[in-house]
C-alpha cells in the first residue's frame, strides 16, 4: 500500500483545513486501521487520530479531541482528517499511516506498516 497525503497549507488560528490520504497499489480495506501522526521540528512523531479496522471506532489525542475528525471512504480508498479551530501548536508535518487489523498500541508510530510522505500544516497566530 502506498499512501499520499495532501491538503496541507497555511491557515490563521481558528481556521480549518481538511487533509486527505489516498492509497494506491493495494487498497485500504475495512481490515486496516488508519491513523494520522504529526511531527514538528525538533519533536518526535506524535499520534493525532486513528480509525480502527472493522468497527471504525475512532481515537484522538487529547490535544485535538473535539477539534479534529478522522474518517475514511472505502470506495475512494481515501482517509481524511478534518481539522477545525486550528491553533499555532498544531503546526507540523502531518503523516497518514495504516496497518492491518488493530493493535492496542495504536498511538505508537512503531506499530504502523504503511506511511505517506507527509503534508505541511502551518497555523499562524
Amino acid at each position: 500500500v502506498q499512501l499520499q497525503a495532501s491538503g496541507g497549507g497555511l491557515v490563521q488560528a481558528g481556521g480549518s483545513l481538511s487533509l486527505s490520504c489516498a492509497a494506491s497499489g493495494r487498497a485500504i480495506t475495512r481490515s486496516h486501521t488508519v491513523a494520522w501522526f504529526r511531527q514538528a521540528p525538533g519533536n518526535v512523531r506524535e499520534f493525532v487520530a486513528a480509525s480502527r479496522e472493522n468497527s471504525g471506532s475512532t481515537y484522538y489525542a487529547d490535544s485535538v479531541k473535539g477539534r479534529f475528525t478522522i474518517s475514511r471512504d472505502i470506495a475512494k480508498n481515501t482517509v481524511y482528517l478534518r481539522m477545525n479551530n486550528l491553533k499555532p501548536e498544531d503546526t507540523a508535518v502531518y503523516h497518514c499511516a495504516a496497518r492491518l487489523y488493530f493493535h492496542v498500541l495504536y498511538w505508537s508510530p512503531d506499530e504502523y506498516t504503511y506511511w505517506g510522505q507527509g503534508t505541511q500544516v502551518t497555523v499562524s497566530s
